[in-house]
């Protein structure tokens, strides 16, 4: 099991609970073996999806935004301002939009989705300026995951984004090579990032899930038992990850503060003029992904 953040973030103790969880269950019948951060291996992020897929790792995790290159469908989650709170997010991804995301990923791939870690809401971090409208952004070249709704969302508030992997970006960041960064506070202090950014503020831009995947031929030929014991291990794990990521967002918060960062707490006018901003990007996904897809998160 593999995934690319160290052993303390609730991602990997997540999936050492799901290990944790088959052992004591099927003892010497499994055998576990963690690699918590790829990135330690000279391995880019994005690196765990083929990892898994050709069966180098058994399970791992990825944020969905890095799928949308082979199944467009998939950046219909991307779309911004899509979640009001935390809580309908996550009823959407447990409930219809994540099954027809998880019909879809499996279509395409040679995975088995077997449940969605929560990476939650994103913000924006940045070493010019406090950001308090679309227009503080004007300018700003700022790193993106690899999706063109992500890519066209910050162009719509006029920043220049950069579809950039993490090890990219944490090197152009440290360099000063790149004014902004989103992520949620948790990714922004686990990777260092507020060290080098002074500026943050709470956008609540995109929701992202986090896919967990299995090699579909390793799944597919394990016993009946241990699949129905995996699967319940991940909804345990979820729900163990979901709880953690909420006191991380309130520690990773802190810890930005006590480092000299400025946290901007958007009023509820300074959202909307965010949200006005890309609405454009609604008609082009229409467009784009079809009235099919767009019916999965139609508000």
């Amino acid at each position: 099991m593999g995934g690319y953040g160290p052993a303390t973030t609730g991602f990997s103790l997540a999936i050492k609970r799901i290990g944790d969880r088959l052992e004591k269950r099927f003892g010497d019948q499994v055998e576990i073996k963690y690699v918590y951060n790829i990135l330690d291996l000279g391995y880019r992020a994005d690196d765990i999806i083929w990892l898994v897929e050709s069966g180098v790792l058994t399970l791992g995790y990825q944020s969905s935004s890095y799928l949308t290159d082979r199944i467009p469908a998939v950046g219909v989650v991307d779309l911004p301002f899509l979640f009001s709170d935390q809580s309908t997010a996550r009823g959407a991804m447990d409930g219809a939009l994540g099954r027809a995301l998880t019909t879809r990923i499996e279509a395409d791939t040679n995975f088995r989705i077997v449940g969605y870690f929560e990476n939650g809401f994103r913000q924006i971090s940045n070493r010019v300026r406090p950001i308090h409208s679309p227009a503080d952004m004007t300018g700003m070249t700022i790193r993106v995951l690899p999706s063109k709704i992500q890519e066209r969302t910050f162009q719509l508030l006029g920043a220049e984004p950069r579809i950039m992997d993490l090890t990219e970006a944490l090197a152009a960041i440290k360099a000063g090579k790149l004014d902004a960064q989103e992520n949620p506070f948790s990714n922004t202090v686990t990777y260092g990032v507020h060290e080098f950014h002074r500026f943050h503020t709470t956008t609540n831009h995109f929701y992202v899930s986090r896919p967990i995947f299995v090699h579909r031929p390793s799944f597919d030929a394990l016993p009946k038992p241990i699949q129905e014991e995996l699967h319940a291990a991940v909804r345990e794990a979820v729900a163990f990850q979901r709880d953690l990521h909420v006191k991380e967002e309130d520690d990773a918060a802190a810890a930005i503060r006590k480092a000299g960062g400025e946290i901007v707490e958007l009023t509820a006018d300074q959202h909307k003029a965010f949200v006005s901003a890309v609405n454009p990007i609604y008609g082009e996904a229409r467009k784009g992904l079809g009235p099919a897809v767009l019916k999965l998160v139609d508000r």
